[in-house]
């Protein structure tokens, strides 16, 4: 039987597509062409490279050892691979593009839904049980939805759904600090969120910790997914280690990425 939990992240992940769909599916050509955020990217790219993310997951979840080859692929061109991938969709007619996703995700919710809920699935970090995988595609989906957002002048409305990447984001503390080289703090931080719309703060880590971070719970998924500039929202820390940790936060795997120049979005 599936844990209440892991159905209600499978439905968020069903909302975050649709809602991303809705910002896109009546552009026209030239639309779709416009850049975003992401050098180089354009809403096309944003999108296929979701549907490409979205097709490794659902090997993942039915093909272990075509996943593996995936792997193998990706190993030969580390620096390129992701964008190779999304150019490959980015190229195709937007209608055509737009299909696929569509029904990249239906394919995905079903093997998500199907999937045994204790079993851990290869991806290219740590391997992840289905519910923790479908947290991650959300968490890539509001994502890659902020870069089509801003492209297209849209200031979305948040939601509850964004707990989920600010759980990622708390969670990744200290593959942040490894991925630079630099030891992670050796104490838990304790993380006050307000989420959207008010009520009871998201917590995270002992009440009496030395380290904190405190503000907005849209403004701390924006920091770890490199969305925005620091400077730009309204984010405190207490203590140096969690100043350092705001610096550079992120809530993705792979290397550091150069995040957003202040007042760049937004």
């Amino acid at each position: 039987m599936l844990d209440p939990s892991a159905v209600a992240v499978f439905a968020d992940l069903r909302e975050e597509g649709l809602e991303l769909e809705t910002l896109v599916r009546d552009l026209p050509d030239a639309g779709w062409a416009g850049p975003t955020p992401a050098p180089g990217w354009t809403v096309a790219h944003q999108i296929a490279h979701l549907h490409w993310t979205d097709r490794a997951a659902l090997v993942s979840l039915t093909d272990a050892e075509g996943f593996a080859a995936m792997v193998e692929e990706a190993v030969k061109s580390p620096d390129s691979f992701v964008d190779e991938g999304a150019a490959q969709g980015a190229a195709l007619p937007p209608a055509e593009l737009l299909a696929r996703w569509r029904a990249g995700r239906t394919a995905l919710d079903e093997a998500l839904a199907a999937a045994s809920p204790d079993a851990r699935f290869p991806w290219y970090g740590p391997p992840m049980k289905a519910a923790s995988m479908a947290s991650a595609r959300l968490m890539e989906t509001w994502a890659h939805g902020q870069d089509v957002a801003d492209a297209l002048g849209v200031r979305r409305t948040p939601t509850a759904r964004l707990r989920h990447v600010a759980r990622i984001g708390v969670r990744a503390r200290d593959y942040a600090f490894a991925v630079r080289g630099l030891p992670a703090p050796a104490r838990e931080f304790r993380v006050e969120l307000v989420p959207p719309g008010g009520g009871d703060p998201w917590v995270y880590g002992p009440q009496d910790a030395a380290d904190r971070v405190a503000g907005p719970a849209l403004d701390f998924c924006l920091l770890v997914t490199q969305r925005a500039h620091r400077a730009d929202l309204a984010l405190t820390a207490t203590g140096p280690d969690a100043e350092r940790w705001l610096d550079i936060a992120q809530a993705f795997a792979g290397p550091a990425g150069p995040g957003r120049a202040p007042g760049a979005t937004r």
